[in-house]
């Protein structure tokens, strides 16, 4: 779908790829890096052929939070009381985190090994997360003198208030286990064949998502997080009632009473 110098993005059918690439540094996010991730977002979700994205890192990785080296070379502050440039740089990312998580399409995240900070706060936006055993996540930036500034509303909204607060003031990495104790992840595997395995099967099942309802019920999820309860009903009638005068309801229904496949659960296959 696109070049990049830091992460890879394919679309393979309806499946877009995105790969977090740079290993040797488990990943670790850089201001480019960051501006790239919200472009390949903003691909995905303009691309109305894309019903799933999977995120993943590359050598045995998720995302290492903030590249530390690339941190400390920081330039001198502006003088005179202008606003440090540095503020719009790191706030960027929040908007790219805020891309993924409203993402129309359906979001899985497959997290091995690191995922700290910024690794953490993009789990955390993902619809689905696949845990390895190896999985290990914290916000240990106070241990080293800063915080993970961007992430924090969505490690919240993942975990409530409370472990999300015990994790923000001991700075401990967490495990697999735990993470998946807490909710982050939905499932837990022990091997790469289990975590394949286990992506095939959720591939399969959200194919068989008609796309906009899948897009609009998902929009209403986020909804409810931030927007009055009666806001969010009154727009949940009117999309129920948009949805159910299209044409894919009534070929939906028709599929279910006789137990077939509708149209867009039917190329999935080969859409792969």
């Amino acid at each position: 779908m696109a070049d990049y110098a830091h992460i890879l993005l394919a679309r393979e059918g309806a499946i877009a790829r995105l790969t977090l690439n740079r290993p040797g540094r488990r990943n670790a996010l850089t201001h480019a890096m960051m501006l790239e991730l919200e472009d390949a977002f903003i691909r995905v979700r303009d691309d109305p052929a894309c019903r799933v994205l999977v995120l993943r890192g590359a050598g045995g990785h998720f995302c290492a939070g903030g590249d530390l080296d690339a941190m400390a070379d920081m330039p001198p502050k502006p003088g005179n009381g202008a606003r440090d440039p540095l503020i719009g740089a790191y706030r960027q990312f929040g908007d790219a985190l805020l891309t993924l998580d409203a993402l129309p399409q359906a979001t899985i995240a497959v997290v091995e090994g690191s995922a700290v900070g910024a690794g953490f706060g993009m789990a955390c936006c993902s619809d689905v997360v696949i845990l390895h055993e190896s999985a290990r996540f914290g916000l240990p930036e106070p241990k080293v003198g800063f915080i993970p500034s961007q992430v924090i509303p969505f490690v919240l909204r993942r975990l409530g208030e409370g472990p999300a607060r015990d994790l923000a003031v001991t700075g401990r990495v967490i495990d697999g286990a735990e993470a998946h104790r807490l909710g982050i992840g939905r499932y837990l595997c022990s091997s790469i064949d289990e975590i394949e395995a286990t992506q095939q099967a959720l591939l399969e099942d959200l194919l068989k998502m008609e796309p906009q309802a899948l897009a609009t019920a998902k929009r209403l999820v986020l909804a409810s997080v931030t927007e009055d309860d009666r806001a969010v009903l009154d727009d949940a009638a009117e999309s129920l009632v948009g949805l159910l005068r299209r044409p894919e309801a009534a070929e939906g229904i028709k599929a279910f009473k006789a137990k077939m496949l509708p149209g867009w659960a039917k190329g999935r296959a080969e859409e792969r």
